[in-house]
């Protein structure tokens, strides 16, 4: 096949898959997998260029954690965090919402989100059941804190894995860089929803009562597993911090993990495995596999010229130009494949732009992180966690309609977007370390502005309630 037609070939093929995977008329990693094929059969993609394009540091990290969190999630412990979470707000409803917010955040820093909301959803309707309140507040809160919570480490959210894989760059870099500016979002992100939804979340204090009657200890199912999974968590997790001064790569950390747990559990391999979510994983396969055809062919290197042209090749201007098109692109589109396209075009950027040390490109890689990763939050569909809880919302009779949860998240994105804005352009202009101490300074001086409304916000839900 000619040069020219190729570049037109896997393009359009791409285009097409990207299409279909938006619309959803076809499963993703079906399309993904069937564009990866073509792109090998008409000879646009060798079939070993296939093999090296795919970044099995990636898979490796994804199935690794993935085999942890199956093991681990069957001795209840999550469930257990969050009742405890509850019953520690005193059935408040507001608080209950601020409390679950920061389970979810946590845990999706530390593990893969859409785990976490499958773990926390159940819950959230049982406590919002005892308490006769409407739980979209808070499944939208725990939405939002997800993908925010995701952002701030390299294992929390896909994007984040595959940009660390892409880079130099390590667990304590995306903690150290990240996590200041993720602390601010998730503050101003809270207090905002506190402030929207202060007249929704209101019960009456006997029925708040009837929280504190939840035994969290009857979720814990085995707790010796419970024990021998704690243990090596913290490995991996140390293993994670480490791995950058050790010379490992993370999916070493993340399978030897598993590998740990798999042989100090004795779960049976084949049960283990049935965690992994293989579909995903293929999804993976098929998407690196079809941007290798758009990378062969130049159109990266196109694409990436052509952004240069419109920012006029300056650190600053492009740094926003990939920030704001990730987040405001994330919200209406899978940011897994958005992601896999800009890595190689960032890349060819930084080519473009004469730049030879890769630290000099890190504003880009933060701003392509924060971008995708808290751009999810701006739609249902904009990121997994947000389809599955809407999902599980809808099999219990609550609808959280596309508009519904629109006019809430997306304003919000924006602000967060804005927030990562100011950020960006100080960590750029300033010392790094200066930057994080005042992002944090600010963060808890949000905070401490937020008590008082948050105190005004129970008197007036107490009010109603005795009126």
């Amino acid at each position: 096949m000619p040069e020219h037609l190729q570049i037109y070939f896997a393009t359009a093929v791409f285009l097409v898959v990207y299409a279909i995977i938006v619309s959803e008329k076809i499963h993703r990693t079906v399309i993904a997998l069937v564009g990866a094929a073509l792109v090998v059969v008409f000879g646009i993609v060798s079939a070993e260029s296939a093999v090296e394009h795919i970044d099995f540091n990636t898979l490796g990290l994804l199935v690794g954690m993935m085999i942890i969190v199956g093991i681990t999630r069957q001795t209840g412990v999550f469930e257990f965090l969050a009742i405890k979470a509850a019953k520690g707000s005193k059935g408040e409803p507001l608080k209950i919402m601020a409390a679950l917010s920061m389970v979810t955040a946590v845990l999706s820093a530390l593990l893969d989100n859409v785990t976490t909301v499958l773990l926390i959803v159940p819950v959230t309707f049982a406590i919002a059941k005892k308490l006769k309140i409407n739980p979209m507040p808070i499944l939208i809160a725990e939405i939002l804190s997800s993908n925010i919570g995701g952002t701030s480490t390299l294992i929390g959210d896909p994007p984040n894995i595959m940009i660390g894989s892409a880079t130099h760059l390590g667990f304590m870099d995306f903690i150290i860089n990240l996590t200041p500016v993720v602390v601010v979002v998730y503050v101003v992100t809270l207090t905002l929803l506190r402030l929207i939804y202060r007249s929704q979340l209101v019960c009456d204090p006997k029925l708040q009562a009837s929280i504190m009657e939840l035994d969290e200890r009857a979720e814990l199912k085995d707790m010796k597993l419970l024990s021998k999974c704690l243990v090596v968590l913290a490995l991996t997790i140390t293993g994670f911090v480490l791995h950058q001064y050790l010379g490992l790569e993370s999916s070493v950390i993340a399978l030897t993990g598993a590998s740990l747990l798999l042989l100090v559990s004795r779960q049976e391999p084949e049960h283990a495995l049935q965690a992994v979510e293989w579909p995903v994983i293929f999804f993976f396969i098929g998407l690196f596999v079809l941007v290798g055809g758009l990378v062969e062919t130049g159109v990266i290197a196109m694409i990436a010229a052509g952004a240069m042209d419109l920012t006029g090749g300056a650190m600053i201007p492009t740094s926003m130009l990939i920030l704001w098109l990730s987040g405001i692109a994330s919200a209406f589109v899978d940011n897994i494949p958005f992601v896999a396209t800009m890595i190689p075009m960032i890349h060819d950027m930084g080519r473009l732009m004469g730049i030879t040390d890769p630290n000099a490109l890190n504003l880009f890689w933060w701003s392509l992180s924060l971008g995708a990763c808290l751009g999810g939050n701006g739609t249902i569909i904009g990121a997994s966690a947000n389809v599955v809880v809407i999902g599980m919302s809808e099999k219990r009779g609550v609808l959280i309609t596309f508009m519904k949860y629109f006019v809430v998240a997306f304003p919000l994105m924006l602000i967060s977007l804005v927030v990562c804005t100011g950020y960006l352009l100080l960590w750029h202009l300033y010392s790094e370390s200066i930057v994080i101490v005042v992002t944090l300074g600010f963060g808890l001086l949000v905070a401490l502005a937020a008590m008082p409304i948050n105190k005004m916000l129970e008197k007036q839900a107490a009010s109603k309630t005795l009126n």
